[in-house]
């Protein structure tokens, strides 16, 4: 998948994000494109929840999310960390507890997300 332009590739993990996350993620914005012969990288922000903005970047092979806070960002643990290796799904799964450990159950309740 590493061998993909970077459009592909972020059409990849966006689409991944809907399938999982449906309704609970929105306003994705891709940014911070560099994509060379000897460099590719790429931001995705969204929001998640109505509650978080989000960031997904990847930088040669590195991937990660951070919740985002003006300049300032936090990063979300996640055992999969590089493109090649990685079981999306079980990424996905990371991201969602991570999330969900971040917000009240009683605003994931009346969304019906909980």
């Amino acid at each position: 998948m590493q061998n993909k332009n970077v459009d592909e590739m972020s059409d990849f993990i966006i689409d991944e994000m809907c399938a999982l996350f449906k309704e609970k993620i929105k306003d994705f914005i891709i940014k911070d494109v560099v994509e060379d012969v000897n460099h590719k990288s790429f931001s995705v922000e969204f929001s998640a929840y109505e509650y978080f903005p989000i960031v997904f970047n990847y930088d040669m092979g590195r991937m990660g999310y951070s919740i985002c806070f003006g300049t300032r960002t936090i990063a979300l643990e996640n055992s999969q960390k590089w493109w090649d290796e990685t079981d999306f799904s079980i990424l996905l799964r990371e991201l969602k507890e991570e999330l969900e450990l971040r917000i009240p159950d009683k605003f994931l309740k009346a969304h019906g997300w909980l």
